[in-house]
C-alpha cells in the first residue's frame, strides 16, 4: 500500500489531497519529540521520511498538515484489503498491516501475472479508494524490491532471466536487513550498490558480518528459496512517547504510560489480537535505554489488565528517582481472540 496511513486519511477527509499530510506524533510547534509515521508524496517533497523527529519534520515543512494516527480505522482498511487479495492469491502471507505477499505460481506465464498485478491496484482503487504498487517477481526477494521500483501505484515485473540486471545497479540498501549501520559498513569495503556487493566472496562476508554474510553473499544474487507462509503473525504491537523535555514528574510519566497503553490496546482490536508479553520501555537522560516486561498465562486483550500491569513493570523506574526522556509500552506473542481456551 503506497503511503497508507496517509493515503486513509486523505480518503476519509478529500480537502487533505495536495497538501502534504504527516501522521504521527504531535510536533507541538517544533517541540515535539516523538516520531514521523508515515507522510504522503506532498510531505516526501520536502525532505520528511517515516521515522524522522517529528521535530525536524515541522521544521521542514510546518504548513504540513499534522495528524496523529487512527489504527482502527487503519486496521478495519487493512482488512477489506487483504480479503481482496486473499481471493486472487494461490496462497497469500500478509507481512505486515500495509503489506502481502501472493504465491500466484498457478499462473501459465509472468504476463499473467503482471496482469494479475494490475488487476489487484485497480479492484484496490474501486473499492477501497486507495493505491497500491506491485513488484512480481520469481521470489519473494525480488518481488518486493520490485514493489518499491515504481510508486506510487505502479507493476514492475521481473522475469528470473533479468533478476542480476535488476539487481545491480540499486543500493545495498534495498536488501533485507541492510539498515544504516551495515550500509555503511559495507560501504567501508567498497560495497555501495548489489554489483559491488556480488563482487565480494562469501567467505570474507561471513567473516565480516558471521551468518548474516552468507544471507548477503545469496541476497546480492537475487536468491530467496522461502516459500509465501499463510500463517502470519504480528510480531508486536506498541506505542512510545518521547516527552517534551525530561521530566520526573511521576503522574505526567504514568498518564503517558497509559496512553500508550490505551493506543496499543486500539490497534490490538482493531488487528483482532490478544496479547500475553507486555513490556514496558524507558529511557533516560543520555539515552539510556531499559526495559521490562512480563508474561501473562493466558492472552488478554482487557484494557484494564494490560493498564495494571504495565504500571507494574513501571515501578521499579520510578524509584531510580531519575528523569526520563521516554516512556513505552508493547504486546507481543499475540494471537487472535478465537484461538484462546476458555477460562475456567
Amino acid at each position: 500500500m503506497d503511503c497508507f496511513f496517509a493515503a486513509v486519511e486523505e480518503r476519509e477527509d478529500p480537502a487533505l489531497r495536495g497538501r502534504p499530510v504527516v501522521v504521527g506524533s504531535d510536533p507541538k510547534q517544533g517541540r515535539g519529540r516523538g516520531i514521523v509515521a508515515t507522510c504522503n508524496y506532498e510531505a516526501r517533497r520536502f525532505g520528511i521520511r517515516s521515522a524522522m523527529p517529528i521535530s525536524i519534520a515541522y521544521r521542514k515543512c510546518p504548513k504540513a498538515v499534522f495528524l496523529r494516527p487512527r489504527f482502527d480505522l487503519y486496521g478495519r482498511t487493512s482488512r477489506r484489503v487483504m480479503d481482496i487479495l486473499r481471493l486472487k492469491a494461490d496462497v497469500l502471507e500478509q507481512a505486515g498491516i500495509d503489506e502481502a505477499y501472493l504465491d500466484a505460481s498457478s499462473l501459465p506465464s509472468f504476463e499473467a501475472a503482471r496482469g494479475l498485478a494490475r488487476g489487484i491496484i485497480a479492484e484496490v482503487r474501486a473499492k477501497e479508494g486507495l493505491s497500491c504498487s506491485v513488484g512480481v517477481g520469481p521470489n519473494k526477494l525480488v518481488a518486493k524490491i520490485a514493489s518499491d521500483h515504481r510508486k506510487p501505484g505502479g507493476v514492475t515485473w521481473v522475469i528470473p532471466g533479468r533478476v542480476q540486471e535488476f539487481l545491480d545497479p540499486k543500493s545495498v540498501r534495498v536488501l533485507r536487513g541492510v539498515g544504516p549501520k551495515t550500509e555503511e559498513r559495507l560501504a567501508q569495503l567498497g560495497c555501495r550498490t548489489v554489483a559491488e556487493l556480488r563482487k565480494a566472496s562469501e567467505p570474507a562476508l561471513v567473516e565480516e558480518f558471521g551468518r548474516f554474510g552468507g544471507y548477503l553473499f545469496r541476497e546480492a544474487r537475487g536468491i530467496d528459496e522461502s516459500r509465501v507462509d499463510p500463517v502470519w503473525e504480528a510480531k508486536s504491537i506498541g506505542r512510545e512517547v518521547t516527552f517534551e523535555t525530561d521530566t520526573a514528574d511521576l503522574e505526567l510519566i504514568r498518564a503517558t504510560l497509559k496512553e500508550c497503553v490505551k493506543e496499543a490496546h486500539a490497534q490490538m482490536l482493531a488487528e483482532e489480537h490478544w496479547g500475553r508479553t507486555l513490556t514496558v520501555k524507558v529511557r533516560f537522560e543520555g539515552y539510556e535505554t531499559h526495559s521490562r516486561q512480563t508474561t501473562l498465562a493466558l492472552p488478554t486483550g482487557r484494557l484494564d489488565r494490560l493498564e495494571s500491569a504495565a504500571l507494574d513493570l513501571l515501578a521499579p523506574f520510578e524509584g531510580l528517582g531519575r528523569p526520563f526522556r521516554l516512556v513505552g509500552f508493547s504486546v507481543s506473542k499475540l494471537s487472535p481472540p478465537e484461538d484462546l481456551l476458555p477460562l475456567s
